[in-house]
């Protein structure tokens, strides 16, 4: 993926970066899926039961992208699919690898 693939994803915002992510939750493993119109889809291990999936999506982002756990924290979207991710600025990069 390149810069201007990646640039619909996200959203400068208080000195870090929002990703827009699609998240199906309850799937066999956590995976990143591929694009899901203007976001990343992500299947997660996680059922949609008392935050499980949140806290599993931040924790996996975190893992994926080499970055502490205390460094991705959920923005929006708590009890939706459709979610923003606040990560560091320096997780762009990152982004980029582990990208389909």
């Amino acid at each position: 993926m390149t810069r201007e693939q990646l640039a619909p994803l996200l959203r400068k915002k208080d000195g870090g970066i929002l990703l827009s992510c699609h998240v199906q939750p309850g799937a066999s493993r956590s995976a990143i899926v591929g694009l899901y119109g203007s976001s990343v889809k992500i299947a997660l291990a996680a059922p949609p039961v008392d935050g499980k999936a949140n806290k599993e999506l931040c924790v996996f982002l975190a893992k994926k992208l080499g970055l502490p756990k205390s460094a991705v924290s959920l923005a929006a979207g708590a009890a939706s699919r459709d979610k923003k991710i606040f990560l560091p600025e320096s997780a762009e990069a990152a982004l980029l690898e582990i990208l389909p």
